[in-house]
């Protein structure tokens, strides 16, 4: 279902633009319709009101918990049930963060994601993406959302576009706290700033090789690491916000001291900020984990060399929750 759909529906009733406003207002921040001096009763539309309670019902089908994943570091990791039965990973973050997925499944095939070994299902609606950010909400104050969970967000762009304005606009979160990642597309770099609502971006950049890269990113677009940080680069100084660079640090394949030297190259100068993300362990990909000293040690020399970096724990580590895990796992059981 797309957010547009929804609307169309409440015009159907005789809802108008304010009604729209306050019926998507109260969904997408969990609060009820009535307020302490105005109930619902007093502004809706008669048929609106008696089409809401199969509306919300819907809504409420769009995504349902299936199963919760605490970690120590206060993370959680949700598997979400979508209205026909598939399941999404959602991950509520420490400090208010939620990450949300765009897709069941996912085309790049990252060679160290366990999202990118069944390749792509299908595609998010806009009003499942909003979804899991009110499911979310229902748990806990949500105040930042990324779009990084299964997935690639360039790839199903009008649906990710509509729900990041929904939740800019009625959703009350600050654009700069609404995050498009992205493995790197053009359309990106055209579309989004033609936007009402201008995201934060992130880019998941890996290597500064570009053959190393194209082989961790076998079917991302071809766009030179030099090339990808110029395009980061116009956006971040039209919006006022920093690129947020992400690199899964894989022991002994990007963590040489040449990748060092190559985001120094890169990144010299630039309105960025490198993540610095060590390996969410998947059995059987072959990939591990540096030390933790080791990737300590990396971004202090970064630091050292002028580029703003930060050390991030991946959220979930003792759940084994790394994006597509926990789907994965219920895949594996027997029906």
């Amino acid at each position: 279902m797309r957010i547009e759909q929804i609307r169309q529906r409440l015009r159907e009733h005789g809802a108008r633009p304010c009604h729209e406003s306050r019926v998507l207002r109260a969904w997408a921040q969990v609060r009820p319709l009535d307020k302490r001096r105005q109930k619902a009763e007093d502004f809706l539309p008669l048929a609106l009101r008696h089409a809401l309670p199969a509306l919300e019902a819907d809504l409420d089908r769009l995504a349902r918990l299936h199963s919760q994943h605490a970690g120590a570091d206060g993370a959680a990791r949700l598997l979400v049930e979508l209205a026909d039965g598939q399941t999404v990973e959602s991950v509520l973050l420490p400090r208010q963060g939620l990450c949300v997925s765009t897709q069941v499944g996912c085309a790049v095939g990252c060679v160290f994601c366990m999202t990118g070994q069944g390749g792509l299902l299908r595609q998010l609606g806009s009003a499942e993406i909003v979804a899991q950010v009110v499911l979310a909400r229902g748990l806990r104050n949500v105040n930042k959302v990324v779009f990084m969970g299964m997935g690639e967000p360039a790839h199903n762009l009008d649906n990710v576009l509509e729900a990041i304005e929904l939740l800019g606009t009625a959703g009350g979160i600050g654009h700069k706290n609404l995050v498009f990642s992205t493995v790197g597309d053009r359309r990106v770099f055209e579309r989004l700033p033609l936007g009402a609502v201008k995201p934060a971006l992130a880019l998941s950049l890996h290597s500064t090789n570009p053959d190393l890269r194209a082989r961790l990113l076998p079917k991302a677009p071809r766009i030179d690491p030099a090339e990808l940080v110029e395009l980061g680069e116009r956006y971040a100084r039209a919006t006022g916000y920093p690129i947020q660079y992400q690199w899964t640090l894989l022991e002994g394949v990007n963590d040489s001291d040449e990748e060092v030297a190559g985001i120094v190259r890169l990144l010299a100068g630039k309105y960025a900020l490198m993540n610095l993300i060590p390996y969410n362990s998947v059995s059987g990909l072959g990939f591990r984990r540096p030390a933790w000293e080791r990737a300590a040690e990396m971004a202090r020399r970064l630091h050292r060399q002028g580029i703003l970096t930060k050390l991030r724990h991946s959220a979930g580590q003792d759940v084994e929750g790394g994006c597509g895990q926990l789907r994965a796992r219920l895949a594996s059981q027997p029906a």
